[in-house]
Parts: C-alpha cells; sequence; structure tokens
C-alpha cells in the first residue's frame, strides 16, 4: 500500500521537511535522536543501550550468556563483548553455573544493581522519549508502540525477523530501548 498524506499528497523522502517524509524516515529519525539521548543519560553509569537491558535481564537472577543473547536479540558474540564490558566495569560477574558446571551464569554485582535501578527510574526516561507530547499524545504513543512490538512478536518466534539489534555492542545507530525482548 502506498502511503499518501490526507488529500492525497505523496511524502517526499529526499525534502528536508519532515512534514514531507514519509513515516518509516520520520520513525527512524526520532528513534535515532531519541537513542542518542538516551546513551547520553546512560553514559553518567558508563552505560550505553545494549548494556543496560542487560543489567535489567539480571535482575531477575543469573542468566547464561546465551539467555542473554537471546532476550536482548542479538548474536552470543555481541553478548560476549557486551558483558565482558560490564564486568571491566565491575557491573556483572561470571560464576560457575549451578545448573549445569561445564557452563558459566552471569551475575549482576552489587554496584551494577545499585546502578540499573537508577537508570531505570521512569521520569527521565519518559521525559527522553516523550519529550514535546501532551498526555493524551503520550499514551496514544505507548498504545501505538505496544500495538507495533506485539505485532512483531510473532515474527521474532517465528525466527522471521532474524535481524540482529544493530550496533548493539557499539553504542552505535541502533535503535536501543528496554522491554519485555530487550529491544
Amino acid at each position: 500500500m502506498d502511503e499518501t498524506f490526507p488529500g492525497g499528497a505523496v511524502p517526499d523522502p529526499v525534502s528536508t521537511d519532515p512534514a514531507q517524509w514519509p513515516l518509516g524516515r520520520l520513525l527512524f529519525a526520532v528513534a535515532h535522536r531519541v537513542e542518542q539521548e538516551w546513551n547520553a543519560y546512560l553514559g553518567a553509569w558508563d552505560l550505553n543501550h545494549a548494556a543496560f537491558p542487560v543489567l535489567l535481564h539480571l535482575l531477575a537472577g543469573p542468566r547464561t550468556q546465551r539467555e542473554l543473547a537471546a532476550a536482548s536479540n542479538v548474536r552470543e558474540q555481541t553478548m560476549s563483548r557486551v558483558v565482558a564490558r560490564l564486568e571491566r566495569q565491575g557491573y556483572v560477574e561470571r560464576a560457575d553455573d549451578p545448573a549445569d558446571r561445564r557452563r558459566r551464569s552471569v551475575v549482576v554485582t552489587a554496584a551494577g544493581r545499585e546502578v540499573a535501578l537508577q537508570a531505570a527510574r521512569l521520569a527521565p526516561a519518559d521525559r527522553i522519549v516523550t519529550r514535546g507530547l501532551d498526555d493524551a499524545q503520550r499514551l496514544q504513543l505507548r498504545a501505538a508502540l505496544l500495538a507495533m512490538l506485539d505485532a512483531r512478536r510473532g515474527d521474532a518466534e517465528d525466527g522471521a525477523d532474524g535481524a540482529e539489534v544493530d550496533g548493539a555492542g557499539t553504542g552505535g545507530a541502533g535503535t536501543g530501548g528496554v522491554g519485555a525482548d530487550g529491544v
């Protein structure tokens, strides 16, 4: 289905006026700016959008690197770099997995727990994401994002999305966020 504006006007993807952009370009531009602000916010704890969800996953208890990679929708190699960085920062430790001595679990440290809880405060994150929106628009955005995420969960469960979160180990241009699946 071709995208048109009310009245039948066609979006201009090369325009410098965001009002002329297709929804995909608008979403990408907003997501990129939010990610930059989010990484600046997380930088107070030397975190980024890739490492922060890992700490949140670990608040629920130890996980293997493989489990963390699956929960964050990244490759195990990428998760290895994220965990190594968190370990250097003193936010996580690797420990013997009580369920399988051949594996090692990643465990959040007291410092990692404190940082995760501080960074996870609701008000700063909401301010970053919803700047410029009134209360009704915030509720609409939340509902739209939940609907979009829900529509994509089936794809991920079927293996159809297969894509790693872009820049997950680097703090790069991916759209980082925190959700049930870490993206």
